[in-house]
């Protein structure tokens, strides 16, 4: 038998418990061990709860139980989680975690001290909820040069572009259905500006290439800038508006970045709408491979967790090996990297038109029916000549990057 501990009861711990509980014979079969819940870690009480008798207050009571071989962090944050995590990963105990700011900032060095601890950090879920990514790109993909990784890596945002492109609702009100409906959180912030698809694809960029990606280095932009004038010019395009979470291999170099981006039909990310999400990798002999499911949700999440549980109970004592140091990952400077750009720009096509071919060259003019407004699609272009356009024009209403 192993015993675990779970530290968190809210949604995705008590997930855990639930896919533990329910699924326990087929987990046993498939484990060669079965595998208890002993205690779970939280600050509040749960009368009346199926689990309600083996809730624990304080952490030291998990910490000096040497009976516990695995412990699953489903608290969310980095503190105190990071010293919870830390503790028991030297203790020798294998943890699995859902928390991706935690694998963001402190990766490298907790995987370190479970290999030295001979035990195991693992963190499945922290990428696309239930959607398996982290042990196929670790195991799967282990022959290939990872070439480019592009992600729609946030079910939130996802699901208000959706909305916004089959209904033509606004984003203000998609944003409060989201809430309504439990997609989105009270405060949205991390999911509408980019950072929470920012450290997603931090930590898939570190697996790939074995070194630090610090989410802070990566150009984030949400989708708050995001129009329905915006969604009727894509449809113009024949595209609809994603906004993705990727990074590319430049020589010895990487760009990473995330920020709304333009996909035609031909794209394989094109149809992924709603909550989902899906994420493409492109290795050098395997070629595009796509990884696709729910992002998010109690279960599709818990799921991930439990599969890391039975990866870890089935190797007591055993280090998997992963590869991802601290050494810092060189970064393409954010003005060097390229992309073709659909801009909008106030006044009239007479007013703007000469000024635009001066400043951004040969463009393609794209009519909406908009007569208070100019849009068209650059060439490719670098980060920084854009820029530079950008302000010599000085009246840019918003920009779209094509994926």
């Amino acid at each position: 038998m192993i015993n675990i501990s779970i530290l968190g009861y809210g949604t995705i711990g008590s997930g855990v418990f639930q896919v533990l509980k329910e699924n326990c014979q087929i987990i046993a079969e498939r484990t060669g061990e079965e595998i208890k819940v002993k205690s779970i870690l939280d600050l509040r009480d749960f009368p009346g709860d199926v689990a309600e008798g083996i809730i624990v207050h304080d952490f030291k009571e998990i910490d000096n139980d040497s009976s516990i071989q695995i412990v699953v962090e489903t608290m969310g944050g980095l503190h105190p989680a990071y010293e919870f995590v830390k503790a028991s990963l030297e203790k020798g105990r294998s943890v699995c975690t859902s928390n991706k700011a935690l694998v963001a900032a402190f990766g490298p060095e907790l995987l370190k001290i479970a290999e030295e601890k001979k035990c195991n950090f693992l963190f499945e879920a922290s990428v696309g909820g239930g959607i398996p990514i982290i042990r196929p790109l670790k195991s799967s993909i282990a022959p290939d040069v990872v070439e480019q990784i592009s992600g729609i890596l946030n079910g939130t945002t996802n699901y208000i572009l959706t909305e916004m492109t089959e209904n033509g609702t606004d984003f203000e009100t998609v944003l409060k259905d989201a809430q309504a409906k439990g997609y989105a959180e009270k405060d949205p912030t991390a999911d509408i500006e980019g950072h929470d698809a920012c450290r997603k694809i931090a930590i898939l960029t570190s697996l790939a290439y074995g070194h630090q990606v610090d989410f802070e280095d990566i150009y984030t932009e949400g989708i708050t800038k995001i129009t329905n004038r915006d969604i009727n010019y894509a449809k113009k395009l024949g595209a609809k508006i994603k906004i993705f979470g990727s990074s590319k291999k430049q020589g010895e170099k990487v760009s990473a970045m995330v920020a709304p981006g333009l996909v035609t039909a031909t794209h394989p990310l094109y149809s992924v709408d709603g909550v989902f999400n899906a994420i493409l990798v492109r290795g050098n002999m395997a070629g595009d491979i796509m990884f696709y499911g729910q992002g998010a949700g109690k279960l599709a999440t818990a799921s991930a967790v439990v599969s890391d549980i039975m990866e870890a109970a089935k190797h007591p004592g055993i280090n998997i090996k992963t590869i991802w140091d601290d050494k810092k990952l060189e970064l393409v400077p954010f003005e060097e990297s390229t992309s073709k750009f659909f801009v909008r720009v106030s006044g009239t096509k007479a007013e703007n038109e000469a000024k635009v071919s001066e400043e951004f060259g040969s463009v393609t003019p794209v009519d909406a029916g908009y007569a208070d407004e100019y849009a068209f699609v650059t060439g490719e272009i670098t980060e920084g000549a854009y820029i530079k356009a950008e302000e010599k024009l000085g009246n840019i209403i918003n920009k779209i990057r094509f994926n």
